[in-house]
């Protein structure tokens, strides 16, 4: 993968190595926001797709371990390089156990973090962007739908419950960590979720010739084509 395709957030509070590392990176062709918070953080990570998160694990708000943890509840399988002046084993495991894929120890040539990022961005880019199941094609990365060859007009929810399918197909969409996922911390009413998959099924399923979008009671949901006939 190329530096120019790779884009990332970097939490970090200390603002002046967060802008000598995002003008590093910038000048190698890697996009850099930038959150100055683990709240912050969180919204950033939750509304934009990045292909490495660079997370400190010392942050005010909420710190890089907590921030990593609630991603990893939400779905979000981003690769995360936790940036730690902290190097002891106990300190590993606990970021290894919150979901971090990597770990950097302060300080840190910038060229290593360069070469870190390109490694995780790879292994990024390795990573399934188009499901099918029967007709139904998702592409994640276009963020777009078709069945049949029939573009599915998708609302932002409708589009979020059936990537969130796609991502666990062919496994079960659990409810919960769907509404986790789709939701955030902002909880919905308890029957938005009926009514936003009802309004799914109405586009995915109701004008063919098969359902895709079946539900297991008490559980959650799954991508499987079945019969209405």
């Amino acid at each position: 993968m190329d530096a120019m395709n790779i884009y990332v957030l970097l939490v970090e509070d200390d603002l002046d190595l967060a802008a000598s590392l995002a003008e590093y990176l910038e000048l190698e062709g890697v996009t850099c926001d930038h959150a100055a918070n683990g709240v912050h953080g969180l919204k950033l990570a939750r509304e934009n797709r990045y292909d490495v998160l660079l997370l400190d694990v010392m942050l005010p708000k909420l710190d890089g371990i907590g921030l990593c943890e609630t991603l990893r509840r939400d779905g979000l399988d981003t690769p995360v390089l936790m940036i730690t002046a902290r190097d002891t084993l106990d300190d590993r495991v606990e970021g290894f156990e919150a979901g971090t894929d990597d770990y950097l120890v302060k300080p840190f040539a910038l060229k290593e973090l360069l070469l870190r990022v390109k490694a995780l961005a790879r292994r990024r880019s390795n990573q399934p962007r188009k499901y099918r199941v029967a007709d139904l094609e998702i592409d994640t990365e276009s963020r777009r739908a078709h069945r049949a060859g029939v573009a599915l007009a998708l609302s932002p929810k409708e589009w979020a419950l059936l990537e969130y399918m796609a991502m666990a197909y062919p496994g079960i969409a659990l409810r919960d960590e769907m509404i986790r996922a789709v939701w955030g911390e902002d909880l919905p009413e308890s029957n938005s979720l009926k009514v936003h998959m009802h309004k799914l099924r109405q586009k995915v399923d109701k004008p063919f010739k098969s359902s895709l979008i079946q539900t297991i009671p008490g559980v959650g949901f799954v991508l499987r084509e079945e019969s209405r006939e």
